[in-house]
C-alpha cells in the first residue's frame, strides 16, 4: 500500500465548532500532519456542546477532531504570536474561521504569515466571505440555511420552512474547503507559491441549490416547498407500505414500467397521463392518489425484495440506530472504533474515500486540550524550563 496521500503536509488548525474543524480533519484522514491550535485551557466551543458525553469529551467535539495534535497557545500574547509564526515556516496550510478580520488584528492575517512562508496556503471560512457588505457578520449554519434560500424548498408545501437535520451549510463548507486546500497545492507544486482561499458559508449553500437555482433561473418561477416528492421526477417520493414508510425513486420511463408490473398495475405505464415524465408532472396527484393504494398491499421489506430484483430504486427509511445495524455500514467500514486517553474506546463514522493504492488512517483521537503542547514545542527546540516558563506566563 502507498503512502497517506497528504503525508508530509503541516497543516496549522486555528479553527472551532465544524466547518473549520470538519475540513482539518479530513486533512488528517489524508495523512496530513494537523495541529490544533486553542487558546490554554481550550476554547473550541464544541467541548462543552453535551450532553452526551463521554468521560467528560463532548460527541459533538469528538465528530469532527479525530487525526490531530493538541496544543494550546494564547496567540494574543506576543511569545505566543512569535510561536505561532515559527511553526508557519515549516508549516504548508493554515486553516482559520475566526470571525472576518480577527486574525488580522492578531497580526496572523495571510499578509502577515505569506512573509513568513511565501508557500502557505492559508484557508478563510466565514459565514459571508471575507468580502462584501455581510463580511462582518457572524454565520451559522441555521441562518445560512434561511438565507441561502434552502429553508423556503424543504419541509411540507404547507407547511413551515425547515431546516435540514444536520448543519448541511457548516459540512458544505468543509468540504469546499478542502477541495480548494486539494487545488492549492496542485497549483504551489507547478509555481512553488501558495496562496489564500476566501470559504463562505452562504456561497457554498447556494452553489448546492443546482436543479432548484437552475429551474428558477431557466424560467423565473420561485420554486416552492415540495416536502418528500420531487420537483422534476414523477414518482420521487415516500410511499405507504403496509407496516411502514418507505421511498420510491423513480428516474426512467422503463423503471416506470417495470414498477406498474411490480404494483400488478402495467396498464398504469400505458395510460396517456402517465405515459412519460412529463405527462406525470403534470397529472401527479392523480397518479400519487392511485399507486399509493396499491403500496398499501404488502409491507416495506415484500416491495423493497421485489423492486431490488427487477432494478427498480427503493429503500427503507432507516433511523439512525437502522442504519449503523446494516451489514453494509460494517462492510464499507462506516463504523468504526478507536482506543482513547481517558474514554477507552469510542465508535465513530469513517472516511467515505475508498483508495485503490493509497488509504485512510486513523491514528490519533481527538485531542484533549493542549495533548501534545509539550511534544510539540520540544520539536520546536524548547526545553522543559522553557515551557514550565510558557506555562507560568499563560502563553500555553
Amino acid at each position: 500500500m502507498a503512502a497517506n496521500p497528504l503525508e508530509g503536509i503541516k497543516v496549522l488548525d486555528v479553527t472551532r465548532i465544524l466547518s473549520g474543524p470538519y475540513c482539518t480533519m479530513m486533512l488528517g484522514d489524508l495523512g496530513a500532519d494537523v495541529i490544533k491550535i486553542e487558546a490554554p485551557g481550550g476554547s473550541d466551543e464544541t467541548r462543552k456542546w453535551g450532553p452526551p458525553y463521554l468521560e467528560g469529551e463532548s460527541a459533538y467535539y469528538l465528530s469532527a477532531n479525530r487525526n490531530k495534535k493538541g496544543l494550546t497557545l494564547n496567540l494574543k500574547s506576543e511569545e505566543g504570536k512569535s510561536i505561532f509564526l515559527q511553526m508557519v515556516r515549516d508549516a504548508d496550510i493554515v486553516v482559520q474561521n475566526f470571525r472576518v478580520g480577527t486574525m488580522e488584528k492578531l497580526g496572523l492575517g495571510y499578509q502577515d504569515l505569506v512573509k513568513e512562508n511565501p508557500r502557505i496556503i492559508y484557508c478563510s471560512i466565514s459565514g459571508f466571505g471575507q468580502t462584501g457588505r455581510y463580511k462582518s457578520l457572524p454565520g451559522f449554519d441555521h441562518l445560512i440555511q434561511a438565507m441561502s434560500g434552502l429553508m423556503s424548498i424543504t419541509g411540507e408545501p404547507d407547511g413551515e420552512p425547515m431546516k435540514l437535520g444536520i448543519p448541511i451549510s457548516d459540512l458544505l463548507a468543509s468540504l469546499y474547503s478542502v477541495i480548494g486546500i486539494l487545488s492549492a497545492l496542485q497549483t504551489r507544486n507547478q509555481t512553488g507559491e501558495g496562496q489564500e482561499i476566501d470559504i463562505s458559508l452562504l456561497d457554498s449553500q447556494i452553489s448546492m441549490l443546482a436543479n432548484v437555482a437552475s429551474n428558477y433561473l431557466s424560467s423565473g418561477k420561485r420554486p416552492g416547498r415540495y416536502g418528500n416528492q420531487h420537483p422534476n421526477i414523477v414518482p420521487y417520493q415516500v410511499f405507504n407500505a403496509s407496516d411502514g414508510k418507505m421511498v420510491v425513486t423513480i428516474g426512467t420511463d422503463q423503471q416506470f414500467k417495470k414498477l406498474c408490473n411490480i404494483l400488478d398495475d402495467p396498464a398504469l405505464a400505458s395510460d396517456p397521463r402517465f405515459i412519460n415524465n412529463t405527462q406525470r408532472l403534470a397529472n401527479r396527484e392523480e397518479l400519487i392518489e392511485t399507486i399509493d393504494t396499491l403500496f398499501a398491499k404488502k409491507s416495506t421489506y415484500e416491495w423493497f425484495e421485489l423492486m431490488q430484483e427487477a432494478g427498480v430504486p427503493c429503500g427503507p427509511i432507516n433511523s439512525i440506530d437502522q442504519i449503523f445495524e446494516d451489514p453494509i455500514v460494517l462492510e464499507r467500514e462506516m463504523l468504526c472504533e478507536m482506543p482513547h486517553p481517558t474514554i477507552g474506546t469510542f465508535k465513530y463514522v469513517g472516511s467515505p474515500l475508498k483508495f485503490s493504492k493509497t488509504q485512510v488512517e486513523y491514528k490519533q483521537p481527538p485531542p484533549l486540550v493542549g495533548e501534545h503542547t509539550s511534544q510539540i514545542l520540544n520539536e520546536l527546540g524548547f526545553t522543559e524550563k522553557d515551557i514550565k516558563e510558557l506555562i507560568e506566563k499563560k502563553i500555553i
